[in-house]
């Protein structure tokens, strides 16, 4: 099913990349891939965004994740490591979030924290807000900002958009239960580094961008925690684009650009005030 679903989605994330100027470097952390790509014209600093890709935290490996790192390195001009975690069935949680860690630990051995954005999609905004947690938890610095692109955050699936919204989103069109329970392993889905939704943050979370459709099944999931980083007073912005399903309209509207736009105005401007 897993390689099913990658194939019907790699003619496009495959095409999309091939068109977009960049260098891209296979590096190996301790059995974790990560793409190291650098889109042409990208200032030559120590900048880098830390992405995490989506996939309902079962697929988008391999080259998937490669072509999705092309593209969230020309989104937010930076050079982008695009973690290529390992996945379930064959690795479970915590597996997938050791990986994403692992990775953090590696940028944080030759970069400034203040120089580190974490984001992602989907699932991966998932993993971008959980590792964040994990990582405040472990006593390691706190990136710059993070990046959470109508993100998974509640794997309980206990939001009022998973019923209200439930075939009105015509990408994500049923419930990822199924997947959630795959990844978890038996580990209880309320945990903060499963749903991160949960997470103590009163004891700190960097600035956070939040984007999500009127039209996604994981709007609660976006709008819970905006108003959850708020309720402590946090940095956060939440941006609910009209109509728009799961993952926004894939370039395809202008919308799709003008939130484009905020993304990469967000993590410059945070870049700016960190540096």
């Amino acid at each position: 099913m897993i390689a099913a679903r990658d194939a019907a989605i790699r003619p496009r994330l495959v095409d999309r990349a091939s068109r977009i100027a960049a260098d891209v470097e296979e590096i190996d952390l301790g059995g974790v891939g990560t793409f190291v790509i650098t889109p042409r014209g990208a200032p030559d600093n120590e900048r880098v965004f830390l992405d995490i890709h989506g996939g309902g935290l079962i697929m988008g490996g391999g080259d998937l994740c490669r072509a999705m790192g092309v593209s969230t390195a020309a989104r937010v001009h930076a050079r982008t490591w695009a973690i290529d975690y390992r996945m379930p069935p064959d690795h479970p949680y915590p597996t997938p979030l050791d990986d994403c860690l692992a990775a953090y630990r590696a940028l944080l051995r030759d970069h400034r924290p203040e120089s580190i954005v974490v984001g992602g999609g989907s699932a991966g905004g998932n993993l971008a807000a959980a590792l964040v947690l994990r990582a405040r938890d472990e006593g390691l610095p706190m990136p710059a900002a993070v990046v959470l692109l109508t993100p998974e955050l509640d794997l309980t699936e206990s939001g009022d958009s998973f019923q209200t919204n439930l075939g009105v989103d015509t990408v994500q069109t049923d419930s990822l239960m199924p997947a959630n329970l795959l990844y978890a392993a038996g580990h209880d889905l309320s945990d903060p580094y499963l749903s991160p939704l949960f997470g103590d943050f009163s004891a700190g979370f960097p600035p956070t961008l939040l984007a999500t459709g009127t039209r996604d099944i994981f709007l609660s999931n976006t709008v819970r925690m905006h108003r959850a980083l708020r309720a402590v007073g946090g940095s956060a912005e939440l941006h609910v684009l009209e109509a728009a399903p799961h993952g926004g309209f894939f370039g395809s509207a202008p919308e799709d650009r003008e939130l484009e736009r905020e993304v990469r105005r967000f993590i410059h401007t945070q870049w700016a005030l960190s540096l």
